[in-house]
């Protein structure tokens, strides 16, 4: 099985986005001004297809997938798809510069490789990106490279996948860059050393992302997602939990009182369940953020942006900068990437996009 390339340049694909919920689809054009949305469409992943990051039924999610793209007219067999942080092993590592091309490619690849894998080095599908020099406390001139590998069980599923579906599955990404590279341009509003944490609030748990000047420094995930927001709902209302998306969709974060509201004095017994899940989810975040902040001296987290069906949660950002003492604002992929005919794209979930926005601005 060819290695699928992490990093490779743009050309025409579908962006394609499959999550625990949802299967997302878009294609984007270049122009003038901006970018246009040349194709979109989502649809419901099929229920219990997909869970822990895991496919369960490949067959049943290509069918979905293959239903989506002919009931919205989408052309095209070539793709772009992402992974999750989860699935992904990420890291930033320094080389000596004097390294020639072919040099640096057997280092990390065959040796550099080997010692951050968590898994046997022939199980793995690898990639790395040359960035920057720097000279180190020593003196010593280095490459810094970013490293990207994925079980190949995981990347084989994608593969698998999308032929069932009658795709070409050409580029597949981690989850995080696809989401940089949608938010680029609030990203460049931040000064050189400056870092900002991306949180995705996905329906199986939380990928926190810790980005500097472009690049993630720091990546987890949280097994806290809409799903558990949902069976809380459920349970506090008494209701079955298939009631559990409509009431989220419709709830509004209390930001005030919010000590009162999680120990229970509050009177209304869906806000209260739904604060205990964000509480927990928002104290797991810290530690995330302390974490990375005792890496090293003067690392400060500037900003918190939200993302993935979670956000769409009314003062889930005032909420978020109120527990972890961080401004927080949810991300917008419609505006930052100034797209136009977008009127297919629901207004109040545009912060559950960016994703597949990246993934389709890659290819535009």
């Amino acid at each position: 099985m060819p290695l699928l390339n992490f990093f490779s340049k743009k050309q025409p694909r579908l962006g394609i986005e499959l999550t625990a919920d949802q299967i997302n689809v878009v294609q984007l054009q270049s122009q003038k001004q901006g970018y246009k949305v040349t194709q979109f469409a989502c649809g419901p992943m099929p229920e219990g297809a997909m869970q822990d990051g895991q496919f369960l039924d490949y067959q049943t999610i290509a069918e979905a997938l293959r239903a989506l793209l002919d009931e919205n007219g989408i052309k095209g067999t070539a793709v772009a798809s992402a992974i999750p942080v989860g699935e992904a092993v990420i890291r930033l590592i320094r080389l000596p510069a004097e390294l020639d091309d072919y040099e640096l490619r057997d280092m990390v690849l065959n040796q550099e490789a080997a010692l951050y894998l968590p898994f046997p080095r022939e199980e793995a599908d690898v990639d790395f990106q040359q960035l920057g020099t720097e000279i180190d406390e020593d003196g010593i001139e280095r490459v810094e490279v970013l490293l990207v590998a994925t079980p190949k069980e995981i990347t084989n599923a994608y593969l698998e996948i999308f032929q069932l579906a009658g795709l070409d599955l050409q580029v597949l990404e981690v989850s995080s860059f696809a989401m940089i590279r949608a938010i680029r341009s609030q990203l460049l509003q931040f000064v050189s050393g400056e870092a900002i944490a991306l949180v995705n609030i996905d329906a199986d748990g939380t990928e926190i992302s810790i980005v500097m000047d472009g690049v993630p420094q720091f990546n987890r995930k949280i097994p806290v997602g809409t799903q558990q927001m949902k069976s809380a709902l459920s349970r506090a209302m008494n209701l079955p939990l298939s009631m559990g998306n409509d009431l989220l969709q419709s709830m509004t974060v209390p930001v005030s009182d919010i000590k009162d509201t999680i120990t229970g004095i509050d009177e209304n017994p869906s806000s209260a369940a739904l604060l205990r899940v964000l509480g927990g989810l928002s104290d797991e975040l810290r530690r995330s953020i302390d974490f990375y902040l005792n890496q090293g001296e003067s690392l400060e987290v500037v900003q918190v942006f939200l993302s993935g069906p979670g956000a769409v949660l009314g003062q889930i950002d005032a909420f978020m900068a109120q527990r972890l003492g961080i401004s927080a604002s949810l991300i917008d992929p419609v505006e930052s990437l100034g797209l136009q005919n977008v009127d297919m794209i629901p207004e109040d979930q545009r912060s559950g996009f960016g994703i597949v926005m990246g993934l389709g601005l890659r290819e535009a």
